[in-house]
């Protein structure tokens, strides 16, 4: 049954009871995690979101009423225990415990709410993932998933108190936008008094940060939900979490890196307590390809891809020599050491592997306790061997891996296979943080799909100065006055100084292909906007849910979002998305296609 707290009040919260509360009076409320009936004796373990605290029923101090009471107890009924705080003894102190060395005895007991048994253990972090969303509500008592959510929590006072003592202005833009269909697809909400018109949830507000510019408020930031409809990874959700920035009168990218760089290194010493060496550095776009294969390479580990096309040229191996005469290139990466730790059948593995990025095949060449193994060495003479293995730096027990194709499926295979063998050998320090910027990211990229150019960031991104003249007569040689933020190989967030010009902004969308009458549909409101003054201005946004993923060393981002979706874009716990009365559908004159197609 079931008890009212009758202005009751706790007074401390579990997890923040010490050695230094002993003899204190305490009410504690919470669940009940654990629990041992020893007859004149019940021990209960009570649990908040500060951790647990040891309760004892002890005849000495509560007659048999209580004692009775305590004993009707089940694990998650929800209680409130008043007593005083006692020291453990000898044995009793539980050093795993961060409240081992006290416990509440026990005076006072009320049930405030009684609970069936949970359809998985609290806590159980191997429970299947499935189950626990869909009882999401019981999976948030586990206390990693809290201690997730409690840095995320830290991180949202840590960048408010940041950018406002910076001058920026926590302003908050529409969800219910117009669709500008050049990116990931859009959400799409009809509305009922536009019928056959829609809304687009946004998957940024780019538009309007840049509009708050035009406006005059200097500097905005937001902590903001965005919306794409894109098939899901470890690291991605269909709404996601922002730090949304933008300030005027800059248009030089260090002036806004250097006061993002301060926002990452008060969040990790306030957070983790590491001081971050500033400035990061910065690394270009191309370089960063060319050594890493990876525009968000990380820096943690060595194996860099090195050009071994003029060593291999005309070497009489057919594969790299018929793709060096086709314009392609050869290159490699070395993993030190680990020539006799992978057997055939493990190679062959990585020659599927590096397949998945496109590349025809894999080629190695390993110097093990046993001589050499290779895919290739017969091809090739002794004093070509020896040339590959001086630029290569091949030492003793060192594999080399090389991949001979076009530049970019070359470089970005074995960026993806540098990073999958430091995974599998354990390479990668687990709390070592190497952080940088990539710069100077070409301005626009082809697609095939398209048979056009389209922006690489997006249409509103600033060409570098120099590279002007040549935004419609050669777009490929353009660069962007864009960077990203890299932590440990992962993009935390990017961003870039804006185009403010319209001559300028004009000739972008002419070389993305659009006519006036598309410009004047899709963006026509923006481009009205530059006709009244515009300030040189850029901005950056953070992926928080990333940044959490990272400071708390998670490599699911359901692990730091209270309630997030599956694989599919659903939510198992609400079922959702769902059906709706087909009196609703009426309302915004919408028919369901599918469904008559089924009934047909």
């Amino acid at each position: 049954m079931a008890e009212l707290l009758n202005g009751q009040q706790r007074t401390d919260m579990c997890g923040n009871l010490t050695a230094e509360s002993t003899g204190k009076e305490v009410t504690i409320m919470g669940w009940v995690h654990r629990r041992r009936d020893l007859g004149g004796l019940i021990f209960l373990q009570l649990r908040d979101r500060s951790g647990i605290a040891q309760v004892v029923f002890d005849t000495d101090f509560c007659d048999r009423q209580l004692l009775e009471k305590a004993s009707q107890i089940k694990l998650e009924y929800v209680v409130s225990v008043s007593g005083f705080v006692r020291r453990r003894t000898g044995n009793n102190v539980n050093p795993n415990m961060k409240t081992g060395e006290i416990e509440v005895v026990a005076t006072q007991l009320k049930i405030l709410s009684e609970a069936e048994t949970t359809p998985f253990s609290i806590g159980d972090e191997s429970a299947n993932e499935l189950l626990r969303l869909k009882y999401r509500y019981l999976d948030l008592r586990r206390e990693s998933l809290q201690k997730n959510l409690i840095v995320r929590s830290k991180l949202y006072s840590i960048v408010r108190n940041y950018l406002s003592e910076q001058g920026f202005l926590e302003v908050e833009t529409p969800f219910l936008g117009k669709s500008t269909p050049e990116g990931a697809r859009d959400y799409l909400v009809p509305s009922r008094v536009h019928p056959g018109e829609f809304y687009a949830l946004p998957q940024s507000p780019q538009l309007y940060k840049q509009l708050l510019m035009i406006g005059g408020l200097d500097r905005y930031f937001q902590i903001v939900k965005c919306f794409r409809d894109e098939d899901l990874r470890a690291n991605r959700q269909p709404e996601f979490t922002q730090i949304d920035i933008e300030m005027s009168f800059v248009d030089r990218e260090e002036q806004l890196m250097v006061i993002m760089e301060g926002l990452i290194a008060k969040i990790f010493k306030e957070i983790k307590g590491i001081d971050v060496k500033l400035p990061l550095r910065r690394l270009p776009y191309s370089e960063a390809m060319d050594r890493f294969g990876s525009d968000k390479p990380d820096l943690r580990f060595g194996m860099e891809i090195t050009d071994i096309t003029s060593t291999v040229k005309d070497s009489g191996f057919a594969l790299f020599d018929n793709c060096i005469n086709n314009g392609g290139t050869v290159r490699c990466i070395v993993a030190k050491g680990l020539c006799d730790s992978l057997s055939r059948k493990e190679i062959d593995k990585l020659v599927e592997f590096v397949k998945t990025y496109r590349a025809k095949g894999l080629a190695w060449y390993g110097l093990g306790k046993e001589g050499v193994k290779s895919s290739f060495a017969k091809n090739l003479s002794a004093e070509k061997l020896a040339e590959i293995e001086k630029t290569a730096g091949m030492e003793q027990g060192d594999i080399l891996f090389a991949v001979a194709d076009k530049y970019e499926t070359t470089v970005t295979a074995l960026g993806g296979l540098r990073c999958h063998l430091a995974k599998k050998f354990n390479l990668i320090q687990p709390d070592k943080y190497e952080m940088l910027w990539v710069v100077d990211f070409p301005l626009f990229e082809y697609s095939e799909e398209e048979k056009r150019f389209v922006a690489m960031h997006h249409p509103f991104t600033s060409p570098k100065n120099e590279d002007l003249p040549y935004l419609l007569t050669d777009p490929a040689r353009c660069r962007a006055k864009a960077y990203d933020i890299v932590i440990n190989g992962d993009e935390m967030g990017g961003g870039s100084m804006r185009i403010y010009n319209r001559d300028v902004q004009r000739q972008m969308f002419e070389a993305l292909g659009f006519t006036d009458e598309q410009i004047a549909e899709r963006f026509g409101f923006f481009v009205d906007a530059f006709k009244y003054g515009t300030p040189p201005h850029g901005g950056l946004a953070f992926g928080l849910d990333r940044l959490v993923m990272t400071l708390t060393g998670t490599e699911n981002i359901k692990e730091v979002i209270a309630f997030p979706k599956i694989q599919n874009a659903s939510d198992l716990m609400t079922e959702a998305p769902s059906k709706v009365e087909d009196s609703q559908l009426e309302e915004l004159c919408i028919r369901c296609v599918e469904e008559e197609k089924t009934n047909a």
